[in-house]
Order: C-alpha cells, then structure tokens, then sequence
C-alpha cells in the first residue's frame, strides 16, 4: 500500500470519528448553575421577585443549592457545639457568642431556603424531604448536660434580631393588624347598616348581612396577622376543605338548621319584634342567626329555637300586620232584649277611639246557646292596640249591662221533680 493511500485511509477514519462525537458533545446541555445564591444575604422579598421567573427544573437547583448552605451552616455549628464541650473559661464564652451568630446566620439562610421551597412548590415540584430536612436542623438543642451552653443558647435566641426580637415585633404587627381590622370591621358593618336604612328588607336580614360583612373583614385580617407570625397560610386554606367536609358530616342536623335559617331569611315570615307561634313557642322574636331564633316568651323568658324545628312546622305571625280584628262574644239572657242590647254594645264600640272606621266594625246575633243568646263583637284596630281595645271593652260591657238591667246568664239546668202515685 502507498503513502498516500494510507494517508487517505486515516483521514476517512479521522472525519468518521468527528462525524460520530461531534453531536453528542453537542448534545450536552451546560450543567445548570444556582443564580439566587450569589448573595445569601439578599432579602426575602428580592428573592421572591427573581424566583418567579425560573421553572420547576431551575428551581430545584436553586434549592439544593439552599440546602447545601444551610447544611454547611448546621455542619459548622455542630462543630463548635462538639468544641464547647471540651473547653472552659474565656475560650468556652466565645464559642458560644459564636454559636449565637452562627444560629442567627442559620436562621437567615433557613428563611430564604422556605422561600425557595415555598416557590417550586407552587409550581409542582416535591418539597415534603426538604421540609423535613428544615425542621429538623431548626431550633435550638437544649441539653441537660451542659447548663451554661443551653442558657447562652436560649438567652443569645432572646437578644437575636432573627430570634426573640424578630418574634416580638411579629407578634406587635399581629396584635396591631388584628385590633385594627376589629376597627375597620366595625365602621364597614356601621356603613352596611346605613346604607340597608332605606332598603326593603327585614330587620334579620339587614343584622345578617351587616354582621356576615364585619365577620369576612374580620377573617380576612386575621389571614393577614397569621402570615405576621410566619405561618403557611397556604396548606391551612387547603386543608379547610377537607375539615369543611368532617364537620358537614359531623354536624348535619346543624347544617340542616343552618339551611332553614337561609330559607327564613329569603321568605321572611316573621320579623324581629314580632309576636309569632313558631316551632311550638309562642313569644316575641328577639333576635336570630342562621342556625336559630331567640324568642322571648310573655312572662320575659328567651326560649332558644332551632331554624330547623321552625322552618318545618307551621308559623302564625300574630303581629305580621298592621291591622287586627278583636273576636269578642257576650251573652245576654233570652228575656233580655235583643236590640236594647246590640244598641248598647254599637255605642261602646263607636265610643272608643282605637277602633278604626275602615274595615267597619261587626256586631251580630250569632248563636243561641243552652244558657244564652251570644252576640259577636268584631271591631278592627291597630295591631299594637289589640288588647288595650280587647280589655277597655270587655270592662265597658259588664258595666253598660249592669246599668241597663241586662243580664248576662251563667250556664244552669232546670230539674223537674215528678210524684209517683201508687
């Protein structure tokens, strides 16, 4: 074989090989490399506007990226946990002024590392190992063993901006945020109730719309001071739903009264302050919420009644009107006269000045019972004048009877006594 034949074999060799390697190198994508953790100590606010571009894939680098800080940290502090231990004095003292610094770092790489967690789990990735792995190299390790290291570690927590100090201004902003939604609840309830004035609803209704709207404003601020203390607000509204079901399950005949408090609001049968007959008690509406009704009986007790047991019986609204009938009946004897005594009771009602003119009033001979001949006596008045129209009456006609000789018979049987003969 010629030089140059075999020259001209080792170059087809040559391009071959290139041909072969040069797409899988190509093919290598770069390693990924974290970009968030170039400075550990930028703010966790910053750090969440430059996570929110990255996907699933460049944040779980980001994250193991966190991890790795933090485990070197707790590496380190563990360490010097070992070495204090085995010194005393002065030496010993600035170990554990060390520690407290280093525990203070810790916490600020911690932060930023759920902040991290909290993002790629929004976006689907798995996060529950790495939770685990904070909350178990969180903390302070208190040991028995060595008093002086446990007190520096609790004392030097206390006095750390990212320890006691940080919790006790948490705690103020949660104090503070929830006093002032309690205020903000109140003047947005005194707003809805002014502008219901002129509304056509029920009293229940405007309480219930008025008092649900300082109730939504007062959760709402109460999430905003939760997340002051730091707490995942997150898992604890998607876990409502799954407590919603055990407690709908748990309390069905509440939930069924709380549906027929919904029903009595929408249908309004009765109204605050009225006198009803509703789920068996009779009384004076004085208050309700949607899963039952307070009603204030004549002799002043408040009688608590379910929505439910209400909703499905029948409802007499006593009071649900403006306007009332009396039903009055009285008796005269049979050798009274009738038309002196219808005369007589026409001049009561006509006299009295709660009685209204329209709807006329009736008074009929209506019955002829065993002892008497009975009138009724129908006037119509106000509904807040029912009984004072109904005892004025009543006293008026004993009297006018009395001085007009007409009598007013009480039930009694006459016995005839027959004599056998023999």
């Amino acid at each position: 074989m010629s030089r140059k034949s075999f020259g001209l074999i080792v170059l087809i060799l040559m391009t071959a090989a290139m041909s072969i390697t040069a797409p899988a190198a190509l093919s290598k994508e770069p390693a990924s490399v974290p970009t968030t953790t170039v400075n550990i100590k930028i703010s966790v606010p910053d750090l969440k506007i430059l996570l929110t571009p990255l996907t699933q894939s460049e944040l779980a680098v980001e994250v193991d990226a966190w991890q790795r800080l933090v485990k070197d940290k707790v590496t380190e502090i563990s360490r010097l946990q070992i070495q204090s231990k085995t010194v005393e004095g002065e030496e010993k003292q600035k170990i554990l002024d060390q520690l407290t610094r280093l525990r203070e770092e810790r916490t600020a790489l911690i932060d930023r590392f759920n902040a991290v967690l909290r993002e790629l789990n929004a976006k689907g990735g798995d996060v529950a190992t790495y939770e685990k792995y904070v909350k178990a190299v969180s903390g302070i390790d208190i040991s028995s063993d060595d008093a002086l290291s446990s007190w520096s570690a609790v004392r030097g927590w206390l006095i750390s901006k990212e320890g006691g100090i940080r919790w006790i201004f948490n705690i103020v902003k949660f104090i503070l945020i929830l006093l002032a939604f309690m205020i903000i609840a109140n003047i947005v309830g005194a707003m809805a109730r002014k502008s219901l004035t002129r509304a056509s609803l029920s009293a229940l209704l405007k309480d219930f719309i008025v008092n649900t709207t300082q109730k939504v404003v007062f959760i709402l601020g109460l999430i905003i001071a939760l997340s002051m203390l730091e707490v995942n607000i997150g898992p604890l509204l998607a876990g409502l739903g799954v407590i919603g079901f055990v407690v709908g399950f748990a309390l069905q005949n509440t939930l069924s009264n709380f549906a027929a408090g919904f029903m009595i609001l929408l249908y309004r049968p009765y109204d605050i302050g009225n006198f009803v007959t509703a789920g068996g008690v009779t009384g004076t509406v004085d208050s309700m919420n949607l899963v039952s009704t307070t009603i204030k009986t004549p002799d002043n007790q408040s009688l608590i009644v379910p929505n439910g047991q209400i909703w499905g019986d029948v409802i007499t609204n006593v009071t649900g009107n403006a306007t009332r009938r009396v039903d009055l009946v009285f008796g005269i004897g049979y050798d009274d006269d009738i038309a002196k005594a219808q005369k007589v009771l026409e001049d009561i009602v006509d006299g009295h000045n709660l009685v209204l003119k329209n709807p006329a009033y009736v008074i009929k001979v209506h019955e002829l019972a065993d002892s008497s001949v009975n009138f009724i006596c129908r006037p119509w008045v106000r509904t807040g004048d029912y009984w004072t129209v109904y005892w004025d009456i009543t006293r008026a006609v004993k009297e006018r009877f009395d001085a007009e000789g007409i009598g007013i018979p009480y039930p009694q049987r006459d016995v005839h006594v027959y004599q056998m003969t023999e």
